[in-house]
């Protein structure tokens, strides 16, 4: 546990060194963004990884994304990190076929709206595919890109 509380204070500490040398924020919005953003993105996260399979897992601790199965059609999905534009229907060699976008009608962060995404297509894709809107897998992120 302390490993982990003084990797997070190294990390915050580089991030904050970064962004002052390029001048991108007011030292009070860095702040801010740390105390409150950071305990409420690293819940959502634990949590996140607390409902993938230890496939689901694993592929997202190595690329930022895991994938899912259509729980109607059988279709597998992408869903990458973030909030929105981040999910994209897959053919069964890992191209993307269609880009997704549905959010919950509130303010989450990446890991409690990608747990929604998650549940919604394993338990109710044909609900969660009638409100989405679609785009093209090219306006969300041109390449898939390993983190």
């Amino acid at each position: 546990m302390f490993a982990q509380t003084l990797q997070a204070a190294k990390d915050w500490l580089l991030r904050f060194l970064t962004q002052r040398s390029l001048g991108e924020r007011p030292f009070r919005d860095r702040f801010q963004k740390y105390w409150y953003g950071t305990a409420r993105e690293a819940r959502g996260v634990r949590l996140l990884r607390e409902w993938l399979s230890p496939e689901q897992l694993a592929q997202y601790e190595r690329k930022g994304y895991f994938d899912v199965t259509g729980c109607d059609s059988g279709r597998r999905f992408r869903i990458r990190h973030g909030t929105a534009m981040n999910i994209y229907e897959i053919d069964h060699t890992g191209e993307a076929l269609v880009g997704w976008c549905f959010v919950p009608s509130i303010n989450l962060v990446a890991g409690d709206v990608m747990l929604a995404q998650k549940i919604a297509l394993e338990t109710n894709e044909r609900g969660a595919l009638a409100v989405a809107k679609s785009f093209s897998p090219t306006e969300g992120r041109n390449t898939w890109i390993s983190y």
